[in-house]
């Protein structure tokens, strides 16, 4: 891990026009399995048996739930992130939905979190903690934090965080400047 101290060492540095970034987590990938066994069974038995009031209840609640945990989970398998000259975009999963489009305009500051656990915002997924702001979890460890102009906060894991801090940093050192007379 780097000094986040000083940003002396990385101050040279070109700053990318684009920067984009993405976290996964394949362990999610055994929960989406596992929805997909549910699906299978809730398949099975409306084929496989006659139909009565409890097989009935017993089909649709295999297919609900297989549905909510195979596509719950795939969304966040992992998220993408892209910092361009304007905005801050998270998309997750294959699809690109959830996806959250913050102009740089909005964001008041920026910080490195190189310590982000599910269990800090209640599990992976996109979540709403009142205390805390809204986040995308996908998985533990480095994150960005954004500090928008209303006061909310809004959290992402996503690898090389500390570029995609720096970038931002950038960019609104760069708005400030161009605003000033």
């Amino acid at each position: 891990m780097s000094d986040h101290s000083s940003g002396k060492a990385r101050g040279k540095e070109p700053t990318p026009v684009i920067w984009s970034g993405r976290a996964t987590n394949r362990a999610q990938w055994l929960l989406a399995v596992a929805g997909g066994g549910c699906l299978a069974l809730g398949i099975q038995l409306a084929f496989g048996s006659p139909w009565s009031v409890p097989l009935l209840m017993s089909v649709v609640g295999c297919l609900a739930a297989g549905l909510l945990i195979l596509f719950g989970t795939v969304a966040f398998v992992h998220v993408a992130v892209k910092v361009d000259s304007e905005t801050f975009e998270v998309r997750c999963g294959h699809m690109g939905l959830p996806r959250r489009r913050i102009p740089l305009a909005h964001v008041m500051g920026v910080e490195f979190d190189p310590s982000i656990t599910p269990r800090q915002w209640g599990g992976w997924g996109y979540r709403w903690r009142p205390e805390k702001g809204m986040a995308v979890i996908v998985r533990r460890g480095e994150g960005v934090v954004l500090r928008l102009g209303d006061g909310r906060i809004f959290t992402v894991t996503v690898d090389d965080a500390e570029t995609a801090v720096r970038v931002i940093r950038a960019r609104l050192r760069a708005a400030a400047t161009s605003k000033t007379p």
